[in-house]
């Protein structure tokens, strides 16, 4: 009979960590703008140019002299 009312003791605690998180969330701002976020990914961005490395850029081409 203890074990459960150790147990309704710890899920309470559990259950206020949670409670207490989600006010800290709210109050810092983390809900402000909920459509943003799911409309960021239907804008139309440019891709950036992806750069040549040096290396293989300047490097030989290997010659195909089989004989």
């Amino acid at each position: 009979m203890a074990v459960i009312v150790i147990l309704i003791l710890a899920s309470l605690g559990v259950a206020g960590i949670f409670l207490g998180g989600f006010i800290w969330a709210v109050r810092s701002g983390q809900y402000e703008d909920t459509c943003t976020p799911a409309l960021r990914i239907l804008a139309n961005d440019e891709a950036a140019p992806v750069p040549v490395p040096k290396a293989a850029a300047s490097s030989p081409k290997p010659s195909s002299n089989r004989s």
